[in-house]
C-alpha cells in the first residue's frame, strides 16, 4: 500500500480525512474515484469544498490541482455544484 501523503496535493490534513472515511492508500483514492472520495468526505465533513474535490483529481492524476484542464475544473464544478442543491 502507498502512503497518502506520497500523492501528490495529499498532506497531513487530507490524509486524515481520508483516513477516517476508509481510504488509507493511493490505491484505495484511485480506485474510489476522486468524486466518490469527495461525496464520502462531504458526508463526515459538509465543510469540504471544490478545491478539496480538485485536490483529490490532482493526486489521483499525479498533477498539482491547480493544473487541472478548465474542461475537467467544469466538470468537478458542475458535480460539487449539484450536490449542493
Amino acid at each position: 500500500m502507498s502512503e497518502l501523503t506520497s500523492m501528490m496535493n495529499i498532506g497531513k490534513e487530507m490524509e486524515r480525512k481520508l483516513l477516517s472515511i476508509g481510504i488509507d492508500s493511493a490505491e484505495k483514492l484511485i480506485e474510489a474515484g476522486s468524486k466518490q472520495a469527495f461525496l464520502k468526505l462531504k458526508e463526515v465533513y459538509p465543510q469540504v469544498c471544490l478545491v478539496h474535490l480538485y485536490t483529490l483529481e490532482g493526486a489521483i492524476h499525479n498533477i498539482e490541482f491547480n493544473c487541472l484542464s478548465e474542461k475537467k475544473k467544469k466538470e468537478l464544478k458542475e458535480f460539487s455544484d449539484f450536490l449542493r442543491r
